[in-house]
């Protein structure tokens, strides 16, 4: 008997076939693995592997067809993708649809551009995911087929080794234990489809044989293996691998589209640097001396290093401007980089900030622009580069190389928020800076930023909203994964959806300032990276957008509304932990917060006594029938209740804001989306004095800082400190018992809430003088005298 063609196997045997070509096409998809970064992905693609086998398997237990069973799996596998990728976000598809064919063609379209852009190792987002799981869906069918549907389990092999086909193509190393496991689940596949069915009475006996001859094969291998390791020739013997690529350089877009997610670049190395206070040591042009000690400077001082900055927006892609035709040779000018015409060209001065050197080595990195620190700088580099002080860019004639060196001293000012408290919208010369791309939703965009600034009586204080409010993990969401577009608008897109990344983030803001007439654009670069041994290393996956608002008197300033779990801490003018009066930033020790009491916990409730027994035997069943539905009424309440507590348990920061907000809505008790922590505290304690007529207890108001002080540590923290469980929810409650022991009804809330309202006196007092009028008709003239008044 062939193995090429062998009977189909029946029964228990080909329930077994399938789970190998299950186990032989996961197996098979850690040939992929140094193609990916380490973002876990395995286990929706197995799962999908698994219901799509499941499906096979019934199907074939109750028919012989060859191709029903592989043409059902192909229905259940296309139902359970559209399901797992075409749902809309934030809900739950039982059923697809049209619409979710749509969603999950979109998400294929930019997994394909994905692969065809994005340098290997990359982290695999949906769009990937989603290519994964229909490739191993594929391989397991066509696997399928020919080991039990066409009984010919050694061309199984062939769809297992079309996983190692992206893998030669790039010519990148693939890993030697795939081909093991896929090799081992393969010799399986064929042994059990050769092997022939005996009888009961012979199965003791092939029994004993297979065992003991499996016992000899290790009993030799544990001997021989040694021996044989030793001989020249043996222990130098290897698995094969499949390609040396080494992941290919990065160079950073001069189009930035928003619906193109960042998150696939490489994690090699592009930059090293370090970052050193002056000294006599550098080759560096000497500053002015200062007569003050210079603070510590490192890398986040620095901040994060731009490359280009982009003012041209279509409504979805950023492109690059050219030339201002006012660039300068960087050999000329020995002075400062600086748009500022003033700095331009002048040598570092220690008054007006703090200075930085810093030596950077080129790594993975070939691109014409130069990655520099958005402060003004001095640069000494060989090579033939020029500066445009217009877009404060340094462009070169060819690209950057690996090893390539260049050194910069930065002068750091020393901006707080309080230089930018009073500051007016300036005028950078460029009317594209307050240009806003017609669509369908710019108004829907323009009056959303007029709604969150509201409140705000400068321009700053309308960027900081602005910021806050996209930067509130209670709002939105850092996700690389891009939802389908839906509109004809990438920033109301993203502002529906509720999740993004950074060119989301970015291009959001720097729209809605616009459509409040401040002058925006993004900048793009790398953010400042992470310390080795005090060296500071830049990944390609640390490529960077951010949004740059133009103020008079400072230029250009940068703002971060990313949220801190990709970025960290903002600049130091726009972090409220700076800028409240806080001093330093908090480290990373816990704060004391306050101690929930017990969780309470469902207690079983007895069976109640029946009446009076008699001879007859009917109240047994009643007594079993009430002892089941109160044993199952203890036991969801138990569940329930013990749910509850572990919720509570668990709250974030985040989640107990949007908790107490929510909560003190009901009591007529509201503010913005947009509000910061410390002005929402303010605002409570005025609205529930105006409300009860007295101030709020000091037991509350200590929650309410508690929880205020908790929001931004997460949201501003480098690294936020880990939270007492529960000491969230606490907080909630002690200012909800504060709010009802001032007195503050849902009612009383309303009656605020309806004579606030414009317009609501007015008639009240009409109603109030109609009625006394209409009982006293020798007072209506008098009436209507006063309605005047």
């Amino acid at each position: 008997m062939s193995p090429l063609h062998t009977t189909p196997p029946r029964g228990w045997r080909a329930v077994a076939t399938t789970a190998l070509c299950v186990l032989g096409t996961i197996a098979s998809l850690h040939a992929l693995t140094n193609l990916l970064g380490t973002v876990p992905w395995r286990g929706p693609v197995v799962l999908l592997l698994l219901v799509t086998a499941a499906a096979v398997a019934v199907v074939r237990s109750v028919t012989r067809t060859v191709w029903v069973p592989t043409v059902v799996g192909l229905v259940v596998a296309t139902v359970a993708v559209l399901l797992r990728y075409g749902a809309p976000p934030g809900r739950l598809q039982l059923v697809p649809d049209l619409s979710s064919w749509e969603r999950t063609s979109a998400l294929w379209s930019q997994g394909v551009h994905l692969v065809e852009v994005a340098v290997v190792p990359v982290d695999v987002v949906r769009p990937l995911e989603l290519l994964l799981a229909v490739g191993a869906l594929l391989v397991f069918l066509a696997a399928d087929l020919l080991a039990v549907g066409l009984a010919m389990p050694a061309l199984a092999g062939v769809a297992f080794a079309a996983m190692w086909t992206p893998t030669i193509v790039l010519e990148f190393p693939g890993r030697g234990s795939a081909i093991l496991w896929t090799g081992l689940v393969y010799l399986l596949l064929l042994a059990l489809s050769v092997a022939p069915q005996q009888t009961r009475a012979d199965n003791a006996r092939r029994a004993g044989r297979a065992t003991a001859s499996a016992v000899a094969v290790v009993a030799v291998a544990l001997v021989a293996g040694p021996v044989l390791a030793a001989l020249p020739g043996w222990s130098a013997w290897g698995l094969p691998q499949f390609g040396s690529g080494a992941g290919g350089p990065v160079d950073l877009a001069a189009d930035l589209d928003v619906r193109a997610s960042l998150g696939g670049r490489t994690d090699r190395a592009v930059l090293l640097y370090q970052v050193h206070a002056p000294g006599q040591d550098d080759d560096a042009p000497a500053p002015t001396p200062s007569t003050t000690a210079a603070p510590a400077v490192n890398a986040n001082s620095v901040g994060p290093l731009r490359a280009m900055t982009l003012l041209s927006f279509d409504g979805r892609s950023w492109h690059a401007d050219s030339d201002s035709g006012r660039s300068l040779e960087i050999g000329a000018l020995p002075g400062l980089l600086s748009p500022d015409p003033d700095r331009l060209g002048t040598e570092p001065d220690a008054e007006r900030g703090t200075l930085a050197v810093v030596d950077v080595e080129v790594g993975a990195l070939e691109d014409d622009q130069l990655p520099i620190p958005v402060f003004p700088r001095t640069l000494m580099i060989d090579g033939d580069w020029t500066y445009d002080p217009v877009r404060d860019q340094v462009d070169g004639s060819g690209d950057t190389y690996e090893g390539q060196q260049f050194s910069m001293v930065v002068e750091i000012p020393s901006l707080t928020a309080d230089d930018l408290a009073d500051a007016r919208v300036g005028d950078p010369g460029d009317p594209r800076a307050l240009e806003v791309p017609t669509s369908s939703h710019a108004g829907d965009i323009r009056d959303l930023a007029v709604e969150l600034t509201r409140e705000a009586d400068t321009p700053y204080e309308s960027a900081m909203a602005l910021q806050s409010y996209l930067r509130s993990a209670a709002n939105f969401t850092y996700d690389t994964r891009v939802a389908p577009a839906r509109t004809d608008d990438a920033v109301w897109d993203f502002l529906e959806s509720r999740q993004g990344y950074c060119v989301q983030f970015a291009t959001a803001m720097t729209v809605m300032a616009r459509s409040i007439g401040i002058p925006a654009r993004v900048g793009v670069g790398f953010l400042p990276g992470s310390s080795d041994d005090g060296t500071y290393v830049i990944t390609g996956q640390q490529s960077h957008a951010w949004p740059e608002l133009y103020f008079e008197g400072h230029g250009w300033v940068r703002f971060e509304p990313t949220p801190a779990i990709q970025t960290g801490a903002p600049p130091p003018w726009s972090d409220p932990l700076l800028n409240a009066g806080g001093g330093a930033r908090p480290t990373q020790e816990a704060l004391p917060t306050a101690q929930p009491g017990p969780a309470a916990t469902g207690q079983a409730t007895a069976a109640p006594r029946t009446g009076s027994a008699t001879q007859d035997d009917t109240w047994v069943p009643v007594a079993v029938t009430v002892a089941v539905v109160l044993a199952l009424a203890a036991l969801v309440v138990t569940l329930i209740t013990r749910r509850r507590a572990r919720v509570l348990a668990d709250l974030t920061p985040e989640q107990a804001w949007a908790r107490l907000r929510r909560s003190l809505g009901r009591f007529g008790v509201r503010w913005s989306a947009a509000t910061t922590p410390r002005s929402a505290v303010a605002s409570v304690q005025r609205q529930v004095s105006a409300l009860a007529g007295q101030p709020l207890g000091d037991d509350a108001l200590a929650a309410l800082h508690e929880l205020a002080h908790a929001l931004e540590l997460s949201r501003y923290a480098p690294q936020p400190p880990v939270a007492t469980p529960g000491a969230a929810a606490g907080d909630v409650e002690r200012v909800l018992a504060g709010v009802r022991a001032a007195g503050v009804t849902r009612s009383g809330a309303v009656a605020h809430t309806v004579r606030s309202l414009p317009g609501a006196a007015w008639l009240l007092r009409r109603r109030v003088r109609h009625s006394r009028a209409a009982q006293r008709p020798a007072e209506r003239a008098e009436a209507h005298t006063g309605w005047g008044d």
